[in-house]
């Protein structure tokens, strides 16, 4: 009940920044995924979304930004149907909504400088160079990584791939962060500095966050909500704690 309070003092005066009513995606004759998930993330929120493999959590986040349209169903991010935009419109909402890929998706050809000042120069023509020099320098120091600022991707371990990709996420200082299994082929220790990363993001830039997760560690530590999907459509719903203690034995499972 004290976890329940503090959440709904988080979000009670927040509006929702995403809204996703009825979506549904089938792929060929008969892989239906999506079968009419329902989903809210409220302003200054981490929301977990938990299922096992095949459930459609990926697919979910992919049709958020649009790399995945949507059968049927609507998805309002920042008050606007996604469904509905064309490409320029779209294009303008991605760069509100950050998406860090499980790979990182870093260009392997390119330092890790040239690939955050690649990102800002796409976004903004206009930027001048000691802007690009001072945005890459902070977005850097704020992951951790000022030191590898001249590494080429082969040279970082995947701990630091990831936070590289979540540092050219965040250096277009988006709205909303989506995170694709960002644990996921990472040590104990490591899972455990990244998921105190996406907290500690969520803190100071107030972002609000969906994070796709196998890792319960991770989810116990960043999630103020937790979802878990079922066949595709939302099957429950509550904090960590009130999911850990629920009397549905398929729901406790994850837990064990």
């Amino acid at each position: 009940m004290v976890a329940q309070q503090t959440l709904e003092d988080r979000t009670e005066d927040k509006n929702p920044v995403i809204e996703i009513n009825n979506l549904h995606k089938t792929f060929g004759a008969d892989n239906h995924v999506l079968k009419g998930i329902n989903l809210t993330l409220n302003k200054g929120e981490d929301l977990v979304v938990l299922g096992k493999s095949g459930t459609g959590k990926s697919i979910t986040i992919k049709c958020i930004v649009g790399l995945i349209k949507g059968d049927e169903g609507e998805i309002k991010v920042l008050g606007q149907d996604i469904m509905n935009l064309n490409t320029k419109e779209l294009n303008k909402i991605r760069v509100k909504v950050g998406f860090l890929f499980q790979s990182a998706a870093l260009y392997d050809s390119m330092s890790v400088r040239e690939n955050l000042d690649f990102t800002l120069r796409r976004h903004n023509e206009d930027i001048s160079e000691e802007e690009i020099t001072s945005e890459i320098e902070e977005v850097l120091e704020s992951v951790g990584l000022a030191e590898a600022i001249d590494k080429m991707p082969s040279e970082l371990s995947g701990g630091m791939r990831k936070r590289i990709g979540l540092a050219r996420t965040l250096i277009l200082k988006p709205e909303i962060i989506l995170y694709d299994e960002p644990t996921t082929g990472l040590d104990t220790v490591t899972s455990k500095e990244i998921s105190e990363l996406i907290l500690s993001i969520q803190k100071e830039r107030k972002t609000s966050s969906i994070i796709i997760t196998h890792d319960m560690a991770c989810a116990k530590l960043t999630a103020d909500r937790i979802l878990i999907l079922k066949e595709g459509v939302v099957y429950t719903e509550g904090t960590y704690e009130e999911l850990e203690k629920s009397e549905d034995e398929w729901v406790r499972s994850f837990f064990i």
